[in-house]
């Protein structure tokens, strides 16, 4: 048994993600699309298996050249795309004598493609074509005998069979050989524009109807994330409760509120139990992106016992992966219900994560798992934080009109200072309240992603200066000196040092804080967080009076000129 793969097309429904991916290779549940189906057709008998191919048809042959499969696998390059019948009429070499398979790269279906062979081997006609209930595609009409009478509005009658109903053609389709001499020899040519020539001269088509099977076509976003989430959330399920799932069983997505960032968050509920999935988007380019490093960040702290949810299963081309659910709860919410002793108290325990993760993570991290810098450094400071504050906040936010070369001396010398007085170590970089969660009376972990190597104050002063909560100045003392005592416990430490590094680290975080806030209000339209500019512009000037004798003078005239209450 021979088979044709169809898999030249452009994907432009699926644009701009076919543009680096060609359909094919989009995965689900981590397999490509390209390789279901081949394994489908040798399952079914298929010996020998061609594919054709025009756009980035480089990356199919890598990826064929790459597996090792127990048939022959071939592909054919079409300098110019010819079309269904035209891919047929150009491997006539290469079909023989025996009925063969054409079928559709971009489908993901469980219908038995050996039934599908045997039924077109049960009657003489030229051609079946597999057809499915799909009442957005519904536009193949059949008799009352299974012969296909027309595609569309183009309908033939006859006075023996009446119309019946109309199906959908699934994209899978045997054919007789003879039926080549039959394909309009013009370079392009369709396998609809040829059946209907075939119906017109009286030959019969026969559909096999496929009866509860599951078919779908992920030519378009929307069905491809749509199936890409069902197929995959199973799997993850079956990995979280270590057994198998019935495939009757239905999963519930229930969207929860997300973060700052552009992913998206779901609730999954499989009878009594959950899962968390998180939509990172489907991945346009080969170098490391976020979701590659919440994954290996993430399974990194938890081998090394830092408390972070488990992440059971994950698919890095679509984007979804699947976590342990730590509930709603977050360290802010947690602290709302605490007197000011159960505060301190609290915190306490969650210096001591910071710190055990701060010295722990840092063995065996493999920078490369970085998808922003690798490091804290002061490239970093200087545009991400410094300039970030001038962009987002005071020039889109404020509508300020300054330049930001007028400050480029104070964001150097402050991120100079910065680098100096670190204490290196891993470092989570969005270390606050809301990144906490609370399950239990335990804390865990959350939102790892962005972390690198860097100095330990940082993530000391994203917890401690959080607009979130909005510590006492006086609270936020005493927790650095627990901090600053715990860790010198630990780690031989210059006191010195550590406390210098944490306050320009605090000042820092601070102009971070008030860019991303900006940002997000005004640019994203996350309106909620603009509640919590004025606390942040206060910790500004409260960081910045610490600061005072340094040689900050612009920033420092800029703050008490925009504080805002």
């Amino acid at each position: 048994m021979k088979a044709l793969i169809l898999s030249a097309g452009f994907g432009t429904r699926l644009l701009p993600y076919t543009k680096t991916t060609p359909k094919p290779l989009f995965t689900i549940d981590n397999r490509p699309l390209l390789d279901i189906i081949i394994e489908k057709l040798i399952y079914a008998g298929c010996k020998d298996i061609i594919i054709n191919t025009h756009h980035l048809a480089k990356k199919i042959n890598d990826y064929i050249l790459s597996k090792k499969y127990c048939a022959h696998i071939t592909t054919i390059f079409e300098p110019e795309i010819l079309g269904t019948g035209g891919a047929i009429r150009n491997i006539s070499s290469f079909i023989g004598e025996e009925a063969f398979f054409v079928i559709n790269s971009d489908i993901y279906t469980n219908i038995d493609l050996s039934e599908v062979y045997k039924f077109h081997k049960t009657h003489p006609f030229l051609a079946t074509l597999v057809l499915h209930d799909c009442k957005k595609f519904n536009t193949v009409t059949i008799d009352s005998m299974g012969f296909i009478k027309g595609f569309g509005n183009n309908i033939i009658y006859t006075e023996s069979n009446f119309m019946k109903q109309k199906l959908t053609f699934t994209g899978i389709q045997v054919i007789d050989p003879i039926i080549l001499n039959e394909i309009d020899t013009q370079s392009f040519s369709t396998s609809i524009k040829l059946y209907k020539k075939l119906i017109l001269q009286k030959n019969k088509l026969k559909g096999f109807i496929t009866d509860n099977s599951f078919w779908v076509d992920i030519g378009t976003y929307k069905s491809y994330t749509k199936t890409a989430k069902q197929i995959t959330a199973k799997s993850a399920f079956k990995k979280s409760l270590n057994k198998n799932i019935n495939n009757k069983d239905k999963i519930a997505f229930v969207k929860i509120c997300g973060d700052g960032s552009d992913r998206i968050w779901h609730r999954l509920y499989l009878n009594k139990k959950t899962l968390i999935m998180v939509e990172h988007g489907i991945k346009t380019k080969e170098s490391v992106c976020e979701i590659d490093s919440f994954i290996n960040i993430g399974n990194h702290l938890y081998k090394k016992n830092i408390p972070v949810p488990k992440i059971y299963h994950h698919d890095k081309f679509s984007g979804l992966v699947f976590v342990k659910d730590l509930g709603d709860k977050s360290l802010k919410s947690y602290i709302s219900e605490k007197n000011s002793y159960e505060v301190l108290s609290t915190y306490k325990s969650v210096i001591d994560i910071l710190i055990n993760m701060s010295i722990k993570a840092k063995q065996d991290f493999n920078p490369s798992w970085t998808y922003q810098t690798a490091t804290y450094d002061k490239n970093l400071i200087i545009n991400n934080e410094c300039f970030y504050f001038i962009d987002a906040f005071i020039i889109n936010y404020l509508k300020i009109n300054i330049s930001k070369k007028d400050f480029i001396d104070d964001f150097s010398y402050l991120a100079d200072k910065t680098i100096k007085f670190a204490i290196n170590g891993f470092m989570h970089r969005d270390f606050q309240s809301k990144n906490i969660m609370v399950k239990n009376n335990k804390f865990y972990i959350i939102d790892f992603q962005g972390a690198r190597m860097g100095p330990v104050q940082y993530d000391l002063a994203s917890l401690l200066i959080d607009p979130y909560v909005n510590l006492d100045l006086n609270i936020t003392n005493k927790l650095l000196n627990y901090c600053l005592n715990k860790f010198s416990s630990i780690k031989k430490t210059d006191r010195k040092q550590f406390v210098r590094g944490f306050r320009f680290c605090s000042l820092t975080r601070n102009l971070q804080i008030l860019g991303a806030f900006a940002y997000l209000s005004k640019v994203k339209k996350k309106t909620y967080f603009e509640k919590y500019i004025p606390v942040a512009s206060k910790k500004l000037i409260e960081n910045i009076i610490i600061l005072k004798s340094l040689k900050l003078k612009k920033l420092e005239k800029l703050a008490e000129s925009i504080f805002i209450t």
